[in-house]
């Protein structure tokens, strides 16, 4: 789901087995998955896709961003409903999304806002997300000048016509394949932000590359696609590192 005009379930990809080097806390109302490198001030606000907050793959993401020097801190943005199961039928995917809208996601950002500020003395936060939560992450970049830098992984908001004048410096990585958001949607975002956007900006769509590369694609089994996602990791990484 990263069209929230258009919604339809993606394709979970390749899960990675995978534990974990963090921990699970509580964080006033939501439950959180935290990893903290031995001294940062800085944060990121790692945001789930459909498939929810404990997916492996969105984990290993938290923490190749730790392993970067950020703390990483993945929420449960669905607060504690049930992810998306590739075993549900998609005729009732809208239904499913009516509740966990990702542009409705305010009172959990400043919550865990909050968090990082009063527990972890984080001086700089920035947001990263996948499919749902590359929308939420769009959305966010549009409301919080505080947001230091966004990460948008194929998520595009579609809803509101003031979509287009970010607050905070966004990347927007996308998949030249991607069946959920067709690359006329990408052309008019790109477009619509140099008219609009007051804060930097990148738009980079990646050669035949599919809907969930960047986290849901194993690199060791998709030879072909290894060079794309390792070079759209660094693009993440880097692009936190320019602005925080």
């Amino acid at each position: 789901m990263a069209n929230e005009a258009k919604p339809c379930p993606c394709d979970i990809g390749d899960k990675i087995d995978y534990g974990g080097l963090g921990v699970e806390v509580q964080i006033e109302h939501i439950r959180a998955y935290v990893v903290k490198p031995s001294a940062s001030t800085k944060a990121i606000i790692v945001i789930q896709d459909i498939y929810g907050w404990q997916l492996p793959n969105t984990r290993y993401m938290a923490d190749m961003l730790a392993a970067n020097g950020y703390i990483a801190v993945c929420p449960d943005f669905f607060v504690g409903k049930d992810p998306w199961s590739p075993s549900q039928d998609w005729s009732t995917f809208e239904q499913w999304l009516e509740d966990k809208k990702p542009t409705n996601v305010k009172k959990e950002v400043d919550v865990v806002l909050k968090y990082l500020k009063d527990r972890c003395g984080v001086q700089q936060v920035g947001v990263v997300g996948f499919c749902w939560g590359g929308v939420a992450t769009h959305h966010i970049a549009l409301q919080y000048e505080e947001i230091k830098a966004g990460v948008s992984v194929y998520g595009i908001v579609r809803e509101r016509e003031d979509r287009f004048d970010l607050k905070s410096p966004t990347l927007f990585i996308f998949a030249e394949k991607d069946a959920v958001i067709p690359l006329y949607q990408v052309t008019v975002l790109e477009g619509r932000l140099k008219e609009t956007s007051t804060a930097d900006f990148k738009v980079k769509v990646f050669p035949n590359q599919t809907h969930g590369f960047v986290h849901r694609k194993r690199e060791d089994i998709n030879p072909d696609d290894k060079p794309y996602i390792e070079e759209a990791r660094k693009d993440m990484i880097d692009w936190l590192n320019m602005y925080m």
